[in-house]
């Protein structure tokens, strides 16, 4: 099945273009090809690690994190993130929730920035930490990082310029990602995770390929309107499919 990796490819490239790391999408492109949505999960959570691990290496090395505040998003919401692993969720439900995700995601992603010029954040900025909880917890879920929704949020916010909210995204993703997927293999059993990546390496491959090219891509090429486009269509359309079966 070779338009799979192509897939992850394509979702890794577009996701990494943007600072995220594609789990909502990964999770629905296994669905649709019929892959076990217990350990779906698996797959597309260490794909996400996989992508925002050298993104967050990237911003770290040119010191664009604001760790404090970064910090105190991620670990609020890893907690629950893992809660969010060990919940039993049935398939219909899982489905439902999945693809709802992925619509409101892809939405999200169209919503309008502030500019760089508006640098005061707004009175909900100092909220953000309270949004922090629910995210993390349809991280686990779901299998996502989480950060599809919470960047629309701190940019409307305003809670930091650009590129800190992309670097806290980045970290935010990779630490909900790392507690969703222990909670996965303590809810299914370690076994499962050999299980789940039987076949997956070629995926993991993709995504690797994939986010190294979405950087370059952001960086040199296509403005960073337009890839958030392409990346809402991937995936509200990914959602649909889910919903509408």
């Amino acid at each position: 099945m070779i338009w799979l990796p192509l897939g992850f490819f394509l979702t890794a490239l577009l996701y990494a273009a943007v600072g995220f790391g594609g789990g909502s999408t990964y999770s629905a492109l296994l669905t649709l090809v019929g892959f076990d949505y217990r350990l779906l999960p698996i797959v597309s959570l260490a794909c996400n690690v996989v992508v925002v691990s050298g993104s967050t290496i990237r911003f770290a090395r040119a010191q664009v994190i604001p760790w404090r505040r970064a910090l105190t998003l991620a670990l609020i919401a890893a907690p629950l993130a893992f809660l969010g692993g060990l919940t039993p969720i049935k398939q219909a439900t899982f489905l439902f929730v999945l693809g709802l995700s992925l619509v409101f995601a892809g939405l999200a992603l169209l919503l309008p920035r502030a500019p760089e010029s508006e640098s005061e954040p707004t009175a909900a900025a100092k909220y953000m930490v309270w949004a922090a909880a629910p995210l993390g917890y349809l991280a686990g879920l779901v299998g996502i990082g989480g950060g599809i929704f919470l960047a629309p949020l701190l940019h409307l916010t305003r809670w930091a310029k650009a590129r800190e909210i992309a670097a806290t995204t980045s970290l935010f993703i990779l630490i909900n990602s790392l507690t969703g997927l222990i909670g996965q293999l303590a809810k299914n059993g370690p076994e499962r995770f050999g299980e789940a990546m039987v076949g997956a390496l070629p995926l993991l491959v993709a995504v690797v390929l994939g986010g190294q090219m979405g950087s370059v891509l952001a960086l040199r090429f296509l403005p960073e309107r337009v890839i958030r486009w392409l990346t809402a269509a991937l995936t509200v359309w990914a959602g649909s499919r889910l919903l509408l079966g």
